[in-house]
């Protein structure tokens, strides 16, 4: 049974392509997450303080409300972020078949 010598080449680096904005995204959603509620909410909260939103000073604001509503957000920007790496994942291994094929 011949094997076709373009293809594994192309979708092992179509792969590895995906899997590094995969962990990219991951990282700094990761150091955006923990600047929020670490940085944020914990270590600069008393300079925040002298800020106020809603009448409540900024770094209390942060640590109860504004921590969470940021991670809600994170959320969201990760699953769209997924989807379009997921589709434009879709797209390259079919393009590698494809020219596999051929």
């Amino acid at each position: 049974m011949p094997s076709l010598p373009s293809e594994p080449d192309a979708l092992r680096r179509a792969g590895a392509r995906h899997w590094r904005a995969v962990v990219r995204l991951t990282l700094v959603l990761l150091a955006i997450w923990a600047a929020l509620g670490l940085g944020c909410g914990v270590l600069l909260a008393d300079w925040l303080n002298q800020f106020h939103l809603g009448g409540f000073p900024l770094g209390f604001w942060f640590a109860q409300q504004g921590a969470i509503l940021g991670f809600v957000l994170l959320i969201l920007v990760y699953a769209l972020a997924m989807t379009r790496l997921e589709a434009r994942h879709r797209r390259e291994v079919a393009q590698a078949r494809a020219e596999a094929r051929r």
